[in-house]
């Protein structure tokens, strides 16, 4: 059976990172002036640094597509962080297991405590996050949170450790909407150095969740790379190619992407390389270009005003009033974060932000459906 795999192995890093590098301004106009739909050799041109003097032009054309596709709405979510268990080394995480921090697991009256406290601020999706441990918080513990959420959830999702074919068609009989994960980098030979141990030291296995998502007939994955480890145009491009492949590999699937910078993390590395704002205006903007009816979150790690930019610009989804930590919101206000983040404000000030530039937040991402354009009904 066929798996994204098979794909990747096709390519070769340093060769699609040049061939980024040495586009022109003519590739670029050639592709900004293209009639949809845009393909991957396109996206090369729109990431590449021959591009940026046309991010102004991009921003324009990618907040019509967006209004198109899904009219003047924000999907507002937030994520609950169940345990900080973690068996994985990731460099860049809070949570790897060599952290000398106090380890927490919220109980099922904890679950439902915070999930009481995130409904309250007007949330019907909310997003359940676990560090990578089985024996604490593996598929069991899962299920229950899962079946915990769905009494008051429209749309409950998940950012676990990987988990097989059958068990993700068990959630999705429960009634899972999405699963987020995130390959982090697609430099094969530089992943382990961030991944030394643990489960998500296995590149390839992690590279074939998707798909095992797919096959169990999970409707919506969640893709993304952490910016600011390996060269940012060149793992956006294979995390592209990714979706390309998922889209055409499993029709009906909706695919949507992040765009998660790295951030500080008790005892964590600086970020390699450095994505500027305008860099990151520019990467939102050549997805859109190119992908007119996936879906593309921000996350909290951003700073207020950046998100306040990013509202009309192709961004679908932003989280609001995040905590990282288990127990954050009703429980454990101390314990620690895996992350920081940078955007502090209310889901309640992000709301009538997102209202006051013309735009309706949804507190569902089942709200938020992609209407084709006319010219390809």
């Amino acid at each position: 059976m066929c798996s994204f795999r098979d794909i990747i192995d096709g390519w070769n890093w340093y060769r699609a990172q040049s061939r980024m590098l040495e586009q022109t301004r003519a590739d670029v106009r050639r592709s900004l002036d293209k009639q949809e739909p845009r393909d991957l050799y396109d996206f090369m041109a729109l990431v590449s640094p021959a591009a940026e003097e046309a991010v102004d032009e991009m921003a324009v054309i990618s907040r019509s597509m967006t209004e198109i596709r899904f009219g003047r709405r924000i999907a507002l979510y937030v994520p609950l962080y169940l345990s900080s268990h973690c068996h994985n080394s990731c460099v860049y995480c809070g949570y790897r297991r060599e952290n000398p921090i106090e380890r927490t697991v919220l109980t099922e009256e904890e679950i439902e405590r915070e999930l009481r406290s995130i409904r309250s601020h007007g949330f019907d999706h909310v997003l359940l996050v676990t560090g990578d441990h089985p024996k604490v918080a593996g598929i069991e513990y899962v299920a229950k949170a899962l079946a915990i959420a769905g009494q008051s959830f429209g749309a409950v999702s998940l950012e676990v450790q990987p988990l097989r074919v059958g068990e993700y068609a068990a959630l999705r009989a429960q009634g899972l909407h999405s699963v987020y994960v995130y390959q982090e980098t697609y430099n094969r030979t530089r992943y382990r150095s961030y991944h030394p141990k643990g489960m998500k030291s296995h590149f390839y296995h992690r590279l074939e969740t998707p798909d095992r998502i797919a096959r169990a007939g999970v409707g919506r994955v969640g893709l993304g790379v952490l910016l600011g480890l390996e060269d940012w145009r060149t793992d956006s491009f294979f995390a592209a190619l990714h979706a390309a492949y998922l889209l055409e590999a499993y029709p009906g699937l909706r695919v949507s992407l992040s765009f998660p910078r790295l951030r500080p993390a008790e005892g964590g590395v600086r970020p390699n390389v450095t994505l500027s704002d305008r860099q990151l205006i520019q990467l939102i903007c050549a997805y859109r270009l190119c992908f007119p009816e996936m879906e593309m979150a921000l996350s909290t790690r951003e700073s207020s005003e950046f998100r306040d930019r990013a509202v009309s610009l192709g961004i679908t989804s932003m989280s609001a009033g995040s905590r990282t930590s288990p127990g954050g919101y009703a429980t454990r206000a101390h314990a620690l974060e895996q992350f920081e983040i940078c955007d502090i404000r209310s889901a309640e000030d992000v709301a009538e932000m997102i209202v006051a530039q013309g735009y309706e937040p949804v507190w569902s991402e089942r709200a938020l459906v992609s209407r084709p354009h006319p010219s390809f009904v």
